[in-house]
């Protein structure tokens, strides 16, 4: 899908997109990633939509994931295939649950992103989808988590050797426009040239 709410261009050509309403579950580029919990065992909102449309086969994979390391702190993320999904990867991360800002969440969640990015540039993977991590039950503040997700992405992205396209599949337009609303915030607060931010056809 090439549809786009906004894009942020960086100046080596990679690039961040943030498209929604929309179904990650459908989603074309080469990982997605789940916004799992610690146990790897599906469960609702996103984490269940990835398991139901990728079938069994990823929550086996998640099983031999748990019985070598056991559950899965908040903030790293594993591997695996995409089962039936158009993506051929899931990265599986945990976000954090928010009390209020004080437990470090804010650095938890960036560590969600971190880990995934590295994930898929570690397995040379060039394109990969994001959820809004924690925005569902585990009630972060949409606005807070947007600007901890885009600033985190923005720094991580450029360095990437392999990873090119980072895409935010957001699941209604208030949680996209909060999303496009902290890229072209931070578009403005970086040096000139070094991220483009510009609004989709839509």
């Amino acid at each position: 899908m090439s549809d786009f709410a906004a894009r942020l261009t960086f100046a080596n050509g990679k690039t961040l997109e943030l498209a929604g309403p929309a179904d990650i579950t459908k989603e074309t580029t080469e990982a997605i990633v789940n916004a799992a919990n610690s146990s790897l065992l599906g469960g609702g909102g996103v984490d269940g939509a990835i398991h139901r449309a990728g079938g069994p086969s990823i929550l086996q994979e998640c099983k031999r994931i748990v019985a070598e390391i056991g559950t899965l702190p908040a903030g790293k993320a594993v591997m695996t295939t995409g089962g039936r999904l158009p993506a051929k990867y899931v990265i599986h991360t945990v976000g954090p649950l928010y009390w209020g800002g004080k437990q470090r969440e804010a650095e938890t969640l960036a560590s969600c992103y971190r880990e995934s990015i590295r994930t898929a540039d570690d397995h040379g993977i060039h394109s990969l989808a994001f959820p809004a991590i924690s925005t569902g039950a585990y009630g972060y503040p949409v606005h807070e988590a947007a600007e901890v997700a885009v600033k985190t992405i923005v720094e991580v992205l450029p360095p990437c050797a392999h990873v090119e396209r980072v895409r935010f599949v957001l699941f209604d337009i208030a949680t996209c426009q909060a999303y496009v609303r902290a890229a072209e915030k931070l578009s403005q607060r970086q040096p000139a040239n070094s991220a483009i931010f510009e609004k989709g056809p839509s």
